[in-house]
């Protein structure tokens, strides 16, 4: 390709105007083979990386197309949506509007975004008074296609975003329902970081004679993110996080977990040291993540806590480290957690942290990668002093006995992101807690127990020790089995 300036391109002197105020020079790999296609009319099946650029990719030849209907007139009438874009996730479908809009301030065509997690009255008006560019989740705009404030009957060009993305999440059926409401002649743009069976199926079905587009090897991580792979213990893990973000003094730090309770926990730990953190996921509010993703781009928060709902579409500028605080069960996720940084040829730094029990985890992203990823030893950092981070009641029991017999697993169990204890080692359910009191009160027999109230005359440790089991009235039964209960007892007792 000649090519070498957005000039070169062919795009409107409008559109090279926005491009140059927001600071493009070079058109990317993927904006310089899709734009001349997309202007051409032909469908296109592009696979790249994310941060890549893609999205000018699509957004600047479409605007292009759709220049010839724009107009100043208030008739919804005359703003029919004429391109459709579906995105997986809201912050992406926000993004890529944003994104759209910024390209195509000095036109006179409409785009707005419409999505879940906000009341819907607040997108009917805007939806109603009409727009030539939609970017939309595919649920919230099945809601505008009920609510009839949305007609697709005049759409021209239907780009799918993420579409590896939308297969993971369960979306298909719903694309498909809307591919069923468009018209027949139309262009199609799709786009996906993978190319799975799947995928490719639903561009059989999606695209006519494809041209396709690759500006990567598939499953390959960004060439500017420099990998690393600490070996560290699940309890360990928060301080070695610490440890990271303290010596380096990064500020900026994405930091990934698997669930959404486990994303809430670690952000308020990481509060509690003096780390300004907040975290995102599917639990909450679409305005709450908003803002914790504003404060986090500003420079307000220094680690931003996520799930894998993050994982595509964030856009950071410069983000100089993403953290795998707990590795992905599928190996493809951490190619789009990475993906983070070191985004549209910038450098960055990808650090996993692996536990024993994540071994395999790990594994599986070798294989994909089709490559080792580097194991390293964090300078500064001992595991073994790593419990002076823990609670202390964690710290001084740190490998006696009794507190091994009572700590519980720390795998996950199962689905609804519920975890047996929390992974930097707080107590998250009775049994430990039971085990705490005990503890404290063999050291200091004379003082009693919490919740309890003071022995009574010839009331033996062992009946205050059952009175205060999860905090009942001194002397009341307890259904703690017996044979347990004389263990406790005699514990206590020779401490």
């Amino acid at each position: 390709m000649s090519a070498t300036t957005f000039d070169d391109l062919g795009l409107s002197r409008e559109l090279l105007r926005a491009v140059t105020e927001a600071g493009y020079t070079v058109p990317t790999p993927i904006q310089l083979r899709a734009i001349p296609l997309v202007l051409a009319g032909r469908d296109v099946m592009g696979g790249a990386q994310t941060g890549t650029g893609k999205t000018a990719g699509f957004a600047l030849p479409i605007l292009q197309r759709l220049q010839p209907h724009a107009n100043a007139s208030p008739s919804p009438a005359r703003h029919p949506v004429r391109a459709l874009i579906l995105a997986p996730t809201r912050e992406l479908a926000i993004q890529v509007e944003e994104a759209t809009k910024e390209y195509g301030k000095y036109t006179n065509l409409r785009s707005t975004c419409v999505y879940g997690g906000v009341d819907i009255k607040q997108q009917l008006a805007i939806v109603r008074a009409g727009v030539e560019i939609l970017v939309a989740t595919p649920g919230r705009l099945l809601d505008h296609i009920e609510q009839k404030s949305v007609n697709l009957g005049q759409v021209e060009v239907f780009v799918l975003d993420e579409a590896d993305r939308m297969l993971d999440m369960g979306f298909i059926p719903d694309i498909k329902r809307i591919m069923a409401l468009l018209p027949k002649k139309r262009q199609n743009l799709l786009f996906s970081a993978t190319f799975s069976h799947e995928i490719k199926k639903l561009a059989d079905t999606l695209l006519n004679e494809p041209q396709l587009i690759e500006v990567a090897p598939r499953n390959t991580a960004a060439e500017g993110v420099v990998q690393s792979a600490y070996r560290c213990p699940q309890d360990t893990k928060r301080a070695l996080l610490e440890h990271i973000v303290r010596t380096r003094n990064v500020w900026q730090v994405l930091c990934f977990v698997r669930t959404k309770h486990g994303a809430s926990r670690l952000a308020r730990q990481l509060e509690k040291d003096g780390l300004a953190t907040s975290a995102i996921h599917g639990d909450k509010t679409q305005g709450a993540r908003l803002e914790a993703l504003a404060a986090f781009k500003e420079g307000r928060l220094q680690v931003l806590v996520a799930t894998d709902v993050a994982a595509r579409g964030l856009d950071i500028d410069d983000l100089p480290l993403v953290v795998n605080y707990e590795l992905p069960h599928v190996p493809e996720d951490y190619i789009h957690r990475i993906g983070r940084t070191g985004r549209a040829g910038a450098s960055g730094e990808a650090i996993s942290f692996c536990s024993p029990e994540e071994e395999k985890y790990l594994a599986d992203i070798e294989k994909l990668l089709k490559k080792k990823i580097p194991i390293t030893a964090a300078e500064g950092f001992d595991p073994v002093d790593a419990a002076a981070h823990l609670p202390r009641e964690r710290r001084e029991t740190r490998g006696k006995p009794v507190a091994a017999a009572r700590i519980p697993r720390t795998e996950s169990r199962g689905y609804g992101d519920r975890t047996s204890r929390s992974s930097a080692g707080e107590p998250a359910h009775a049994n430990e807690r039971e085990r705490d009191r005990d503890l404290a009160y063999a050291k200091n027999p004379d003082q009693p127990p919490p919740m309890s109230t003071a022995p009574k005359p010839g009331q033996t440790k062992s009946a205050l020790m059952q009175g205060a089991h999860r905090g009942r009235p001194a002397g009341k039964s307890n259904p703690v089995p017996a044979l347990l209960m004389k263990r406790r007892t005699r514990e206590v007792e020779n401490a």
